[in-house]
């Protein structure tokens, strides 16, 4: 019978805080053979990334391995020394984590990262590791390696970057991959490459593979086996055709059921996108923002020598009053760029901006009126909260400063009614961001966002960084404030998945122009771009699994 490459047996890890003992990984036990994927899922304090760390001995004291046994090939590994733990990483162990750029030094070119660790663990000399190097970078898809092995790692897109982790990851030819999160960070189109990346290189070095993530079209596409993980324990496991088709434990029912699909639900009714677009609440009128590239203190200095970058190029789009217009691209075609100039960040270039028919950014009498109409929620809700306000004050600002609330005892009341309206107790208003989840954070964002009782609001990848369950809840929450409030919606995201299911229209972005828009089910069921059916078929979605 052939052994596994990874063996897991009622592994505990616990981190003792004070009088209390918290168990974060509660007797997991599973197996990986050899070029095998299997997928570790579950959501944000499941144990899954724990359980990684503790296969590659990375836990941070206090926490440690309180009991069971961690088996590489048969060879106990669980409670080597520290030594040879650390010559296990890299040499029989690869790591590819979530950010790529926390992997990579900045200051080092992908060469000379690649041929130090192929040398620290393969007898080369520095022209054969290179060589290797440039090798490993053509095998995972980097064009032109030989000329791009002595760039650094911020000459590189986030794609590219990855690849790079993966081919470091490889390098020495470990037996095992743990792959924690290597795709979330990336666009749609981009998470397919690197999946296919990740599969490929696996089997032709015959790694297996423990791959960590929430995602579960991500675990659809690229694993065999599924294990399920919640609160530090494994509540099923089985292959992925399996668990997603025939789900035995409530937990991974109610996991499945909170992933959003391309597939139009039963029952959703959006109402429909045709309307006069001079009559349009919302009007986006051939928008243009240009960016000077080349112009440091240097350039300056030499006429001619500044460029002009285009990222918005002529767009136009509208959104009728309590609808959701979705704006759909990857990194860099624009988004973010239109999302800034509709809520007065950034100045456009030229075009202009309605809202109910006033120009947002048309100074003078009013201003202020028309500007507090239009809000934004944010991907981040700990870098758009400030950390050293409580969450009263965080809510309180947009109405002291636009004079909605008069003194101190209507802040509290309007405060504590804009928290129960977004799900959360009014007494949380005395705590700081860093005490909350990630959901409960965006709940907040949610909160300040309405707390100027704006009738617009710009959504800019309001769920990516969330769980797949916590997202269902937010998205749930926005629709019903969108109800109830009559709010208008711009939901710029890459999950189309999310943008399938919450948005009345769409527009797709690539490089700064709008390629195609329509109502959401015409854009879906019949796209007419190339780029669109390219998104469109790079979805890992679970509907698709047999």
């Amino acid at each position: 019978m052939t052994e596994p490459v990874l063996s897991i047996k009622n592994l505990v890890v616990e981190f003792p805080f004070h009088d209390e003992v918290f168990t974060a990984v509660n007797g997991v036990s599973f197996d990986i053979m050899p070029g095998e994927v299997v997928g570790v899922v579950g959501e944000s304090g499941a144990g899954k990334s724990m359980t990684g760390s503790a296969v590659i001995g990375l836990i941070e004291p206090p926490g440690h391995i309180a009991s069971g046994e961690i088996r590489l090939k048969g060879e106990r590994i669980d409670n080597l020394p520290e030594e040879q733990k650390a010559k296990l990483r890299g040499k029989r162990i690869g790591m590819v984590f979530q950010d790529p750029l926390t992997s990579l030094n900045p200051l080092y070119t992908v060469g000379r990262q690649l041929t130090e660790t192929i040398r620290a663990h393969l007898p080369l000399n520095e022209a054969q590791a290179r060589q290797k190097a440039i090798d490993l970078l053509v095998e995972a898809g980097i064009p032109k390696a030989a000329e791009r092995i002595d760039s650094y790692p911020h000459q590189f897109s986030g794609g590219m970057r990855q690849r790079v982790v993966i081919a470091l990851a490889i390098a020495a030819g470990p037996e095992l991959i743990i792959a924690d999160e290597p795709t979330s960070a990336l666009d749609v189109s981009v998470q397919a490459q690197i999946i296919k990346v990740l599969k490929k290189l696996c089997s032709n070095h015959g790694a297996a593979v423990m791959l960590i993530t929430h995602d579960m079209g991500v675990i659809a596409q690229t694993a065999d086996r599924m294990v399920v993980m919640h609160h530090g324990k494994v509540v099923e496991t089985g292959t992925v055709g399996d668990i997603i088709r025939r789900p035995r434990e409530p937990y991974t029912v109610k996991l499945i059921e909170s992933i959003p699909t391309i597939v139009r639900q039963e029952g959703a009714v959006l109402p429909s996108a045709a309307a006069n677009d001079d009559k349009a609440y919302v009007q986006v009128k051939s928008l243009v923002r240009d960016f000077e590239i080349g112009g440091g203190s240097f350039t300056k200095l030499l006429p001619g020598k500044t460029e002009l970058f285009r990222a918005v190029n002529e767009v136009s789009f509208t959104i009728n009053k309590g609808e959701t217009f979705g704006l759909v691209g990857e990194s860099g075609s624009g988004k973010s760029t239109c999302a800034k100039m509709i809520v007065g960040l950034v100045r456009p270039t030229s075009g202009q901006i309605l809202v109910d028919g006033h120009d947002i950014w048309a100074g003078g009498k009013g201003h202020q009126e028309r500007r507090k109409r239009v809000q934004m929620i944010f991907q981040d809700p700990y870098a758009s909260l400030n950390p050293r306000w409580r969450v009263r004050d965080i809510i309180a600002e947009p109405m002291r400063t636009l004079g909605i609330a008069r003194n101190r005892t209507e802040v509290e009341h309007r405060v504590a009614a804009l928290l129960t309206k977004v799900r959360l107790d009014p007494g949380v208003m005395r705590k700081f961001p860093h005490e909350f989840s990630g959901g409960q954070r965006q709940r907040i964002a949610i909160a300040r966002a309405l707390s100027s009782q704006p009738e617009f609001i710009v959504c800019d990848e309001p769920t990516s960084a969330l769980d797949v369950s916590v997202q269902a809840q937010v998205l749930d929450l926005m629709r019903a404030l969108q109800e109830e409030f009559g709010l208008t919606y711009l939901l710029i995201s890459h999950n189309l998945a999310v943008v399938r299911q919450m948005s009345n229209a769409v527009g797709v972005l690539h490089n700064g122009v709008l390629v195609e828009k329509g109502p959401t089910d015409q854009i879906f069921d019949n796209p007419q771009a190339d780029y669109t059916r390219m998104l469109l078929d790079a979805v890992p979605d679970i509907s698709k699994v047999a």
